[in-house]
């Protein structure tokens, strides 16, 4: 059996520690065998503290870090024709762009969500949003632990984006309300974020009606789901010719 080198970007964060732990604990069909991070600590292959300094093999690199770090790696993989998996959130439309244009000659695969579970519930979302109409507002509240830097999550941008395209006419979204002092407006999609403790991650979209509410809500328990499906997309784009991939392409709702 061969086994495919990873190169993990953010390698001693928590993800990239996770990842790495994940691939020990599999088939043995993988192995962490290159590592970026600019701390330094423990890590199963050849550790390096930037994309540049890399001069090891890999077959596919997966990167959880930060969006000046991910366009690092991004160089790296077009440079070496090397498949890149993703996860990183908070990335600008400038960032988003270079990703659609390195996938002109790499698979890259892009997903600010890894998880299962959470596809499943944006499909739910889309899905309520369509039934549900105008008669029901939409708000989206996201608890995250207080290392995480960005805000709203990803995930909760996605969310917005699926009620976004599922609502007929224009929707705006309405991060707080504290520096507004007014009435709650039709079009709105209230976003909101908890930051504290150790919390890994959760997100509950809101439709609230009249005399009744309905909540779809995902939590995650442990970022082995997110690891899970990082190397999921891993085996899927060493499979793969150039082009940008998601969770849809794995995961058939």
């Amino acid at each position: 059996m061969e086994v495919r080198k990873v190169l993990i970007n953010g390698a001693l964060g928590q993800m990239g520690k996770t990842v790495a732990r994940t691939i020990l604990e599999g088939d043995g069909s993988m192995f962490p065998a290159v590592g970026i991070d600019l701390m330094k600590g423990d890590f199963p292959g050849k550790l390096f503290s930037s994309a540049q300094e890399v001069d090891a093999p890999f077959d596919v690199a997966i990167d959880f870090s930060r969006p000046e770090a991910c366009m690092a790696v991004l160089d790296l993989c077009v440079e070496r024709q090397k498949p890149l998996v993703t996860g990183t959130t908070g990335l600008t439309e400038q960032q988003r762009q270079r990703l659609l244009e390195a996938s002109l000659v790499i698979p890259v695969f892009y997903a600010r969500n890894m998880s299962l579970g959470v596809n499943l519930q944006l499909a739910l979302v889309e899905a309520a949003t369509r039934i549900l109409g105008d008669s029901f507002d939409p708000e989206i509240v996201e608890t995250h632990h207080k290392l995480k830097v960005d805000a709203p999550s990803g995930t909760a941008l996605m969310l917005a984006e699926e009620i976004q395209k599922a609502r007929e006419g224009e929707s705006k979204l309405s991060f707080g309300r504290h520096e507004t002092n007014r009435r709650r407006e039709p079009s709105e999609i209230g976003i909101h974020s908890l930051r504290g403790g150790n919390m890994v991650g959760e997100h509950a979209v809101y439709f609230l009606g009249t005399d009744e509410e309905i909540i779809i809500t995902h939590r995650a328990e442990s970022k082995k789901v997110f690891a899970q499906g990082a190397l999921k997309a891993a085996a899927f784009l060493l499979q793969q010719a150039p082009g940008m991939y998601d969770m849809g392409n794995i995961v058939h709702l």
